[in-house]
């Protein structure tokens, strides 16, 4: 059974228990034979949460609203505005690592990576935040990265792109991508522009990855 359904079902027994109780008390302390209404517990109501209502009322489940919203930042009849409400709430949704790992059996990776490439400084941004939250402390999504050739692209953008902002995230993404997964560090390492150095990193050594990271923050770029 689903955890909210079998949540809802223990809810709902200790409610009715509840409420039993209430009608015996109410009927042996009354001594006009009047019948007086059972009142609801207080704690009747206690336990409920909003996976369980939706579990109940068959509201959107998480996948369902992460489809939506890759739906959303893919259409052409979706304004930008709109597009960037969308991602705020995609990248609220794959904070969970339940629903990060979701993104592959989803078939939602390989949309989300190509928006990388988008002509919108603020979609690249959300794309590079949204994939940098995905593999954070997650090695089946950074191993993702690495099968989708993506660390290459954010490496790139990292180091090529106009806009402070999207740069930013894109280390966030490949700083998140790396730590202590050494295949993302050496694929990061090979797609290093010139002047960086080739040899290798441990991926464990916070310090050699936060040198790297500073030293892409202060990579040199011309502004728009």
């Amino acid at each position: 059974m689903d955890a909210n359904m079998n949540n809802l079902l223990k809810w709902s027994i200790q409610a009715s228990t509840e409420n039993r109780a209430a009608d015996g008390d109410n009927s042996s302390n009354n001594n006009n034979n009047a019948v007086t209404p059972a009142q609801p517990s207080s704690n009747a109501s206690r336990g409920l949460n909003p996976e369980m209502l939706s579990a109940l009322f068959g509201g959107p489940t998480d996948a369902d609203l992460m489809k939506a919203s890759m739906e959303a930042l893919r259409s052409d009849e979706v304004d930008l505005e709109n597009k960037l409400i969308a991602f705020d709430n995609f990248e609220q949704l794959i904070e969970g690592i339940d629903n990060a790992n979701n993104l592959e059996p989803l078939g939602l990776w390989t949309p989300l990576v190509e928006l990388l490439q988008h002509e919108e400084a603020e979609m690249r941004r959300m794309a590079a935040w949204c994939i940098g939250t995905a593999v954070q402390n997650n090695e089946k999504a950074q191993d993702k990265l690495v099968v989708l050739n993506a660390l290459p692209r954010l490496v790139t953008i990292s180091t090529t792109d106009s806009t402070p902002n999207v740069r930013k995230k894109a280390i966030y993404a490949i700083s998140s991508a790396v730590r202590n997964y050494q295949p993302a560090m050496d694929e990061v390492t090979k797609s290093l522009p010139e002047g960086y150095s080739r040899d290798k990193i441990d991926a464990g050594d916070m310090d050699a990855v936060d040198a790297l990271m500073d030293k892409l923050r202060a990579h040199p770029v011309e502004s728009a």
